[in-house]
């Protein structure tokens, strides 16, 4: 009788220092049961975890990543966690654009005398990730997450994450107080806008291909597609390629 191997999820954790890491001492002098399943990786503070470590651990073969970091308003560096809850928040966003979800990525909260509460953490995401299975890191897959990686490391998500709490608190040169729904939007808009392009430079980058192939692994308007195109190649990230002249014509990403 062969024996059906059960799946043991990789899990990779990001601890903070001042809590959640001590939380994670108390729980082994404590006693406190939890799977041996997570990496952990100390940092000083939960913000210092930057988003594009997510879709690196999950092109490094992980199956979910945890972030654990003080509660709201204990944080060591005062607003560290909050910057990391606006941080993965938009992380979050970007994994459900290209639709990759974002069900394997937990940010939570664990002081230094929670012990208890940091094992039970760590058995229900794991037991979540042993539900959900192996990260299905196929092709389509590894050419979504490096797009990720890409717009998350870009200058203008960085700039929008940034700015984003500044533009809605304080009044601009006009003395104008930006809505909160009007920033929210043009991140929305950016994030989204930088996703496709990226889709698009990691979609060319193994083979020339023309706007059509393009628009459809992207389930875009040609007319949309299009329009992205000329901007990156108004941005020399992609070009025609050389060798298609007189052909319909193809793009190929830029060296």
């Amino acid at each position: 009788m062969v024996c059906e191997m059960t799946f043991e999820p990789k899990i990779l954790s990001f601890l903070c220092n001042w809590c959640a890491y001590a939380g994670a001492d108390l729980a082994g002098i404590s006693r406190f049961q939890y799977p041996p399943n997570s990496r952990v990786i100390r940092v000083m503070c939960s913000g210092r975890v930057d988003p594009s470590f997510v879709p690196r651990a999950f092109l490094a073969g992980y199956d979910g990543i945890m972030i654990l970091g003080c509660h709201p308003g204990d944080c060591h560096y005062l607003t560290g966690n909050y910057q990391a809850e606006k941080k993965i928040g938009l992380t979050r966003k970007l994994l459900e654009m290209a639709e990759i979800g974002s069900e394997r990525l937990l940010l939570d909260w664990v002081s230094a005398g929670e012990g208890e509460r940091f094992s039970q953490v760590v058995r229900q995401f794991v037991e979540k990730i042993r539900a959900l299975g192996p990260f299905p890191l196929n092709q389509s897959m590894k050419e979504r997450l490096q797009a990720v990686k890409a717009s998350l490391e870009g200058e203008k998500i960085r700039w929008m994450v940034g700015k984003g709490p500044e533009l809605m608190e304080k009044e601009n040169v006009y003395h104008e107080q930006l809505p909160k729904e009007k920033v929210e939007a043009a991140i929305e808009t950016t994030i989204r806008d930088e996703l496709i392009k990226n889709r698009i430079v990691s979609l060319v980058e193994t083979k020339p291909l023309p706007a059509g192939e393009i628009s459809q692994a992207l389930n875009l308007k040609l007319n949309e597609t299009l329009s992205y195109l000329i901007s990156l190649v108004g941005e020399g990230k992609i070009a025609f390629d050389p060798s298609e002249e007189g052909k319909v014509p193809k793009y190929i990403r830029t060296l």
